[in-house]
């Protein structure tokens, strides 16, 4: 079995989101152990949204149905979609997965910009339309940086979870399985996670 870690190392220099608090990690030493004090936003790194994010309502990040963030998965590339990744450029390629993760060039990025890859309003309609259960994608946010929240609004109202800032620059286009594990922070909108692709070896 490979295991393929699409978890986007957490540190000091990690870059936020417009907004957000930045990470912020400093370690003592103690005697007989280091200890480190942590301090970052729910939405620090590799993260995931939970509904009451956007829709201020339903679950919170601790009872998120975690079958919706474990279990099969397809990894899309759409590198040639551009920044705003419409319902056309996914049509037909959903192949009936309930997991989808879009792979963009922006997995090589460390540095946030305002024209990150996105998607449109009409691609998640289709992804709803298609019972997706959760939607992973390696740029800041599954949205556009200038947005009304209707995106994040149709996912997560829609039972679609979604995964924000992967790295998948060591994953090709291809059938996987997903483990995507939130911090499990009690009432929460959100929270960092450690995500991982694994595949029998020899599968595509």
């Amino acid at each position: 079995m490979k295991i393929i870690d699409i978890t986007r190392p957490l540190s000091n220099t990690t870059a936020a989101y417009p907004g957000d608090a930045p990470s912020q990690f400093s370690q003592r030493d103690a005697g007989l152990y280091l200890i480190s004090e942590i301090r970052m936003s729910s939405h620090s790194g590799t993260h995931i949204d939970a509904p009451v994010h956007y829709l201020k309502t339903g679950d919170t990040i601790d009872t998120v149905p975690l079958d919706h963030i474990i279990g099969p998965c397809r990894v899309i590339d759409v590198t040639d979609a551009g920044n705003a990744i419409t319902a056309a450029a996914l049509e037909g390629r959903l192949g009936g997965a309930k997991r989808i993760l879009l792979k963009t060039a922006f997995s090589h990025e460390t540095q946030f910009r305002e024209d990150y890859p996105h998607l449109t309003k009409d691609a998640a309609d289709l992804l709803i339309k298609n019972g997706m259960l959760s939607v992973g994608i390696d740029s800041f946010s599954i949205e556009a940086s200038v947005c009304d929240g209707s995106v994040h609004r149709t996912l997560l109202g829609g039972g679609c979870l979604v995964i924000e800032l992967l790295d998948l620059s060591p994953a090709d286009e291809g059938e996987y399985e997903l483990a995507a594990l939130p911090l499990r922070l009690s009432g929460l909108d959100g929270a960092p996670a450690r995500v991982v692709l694994m595949q029998k070896d020899g599968v595509q």
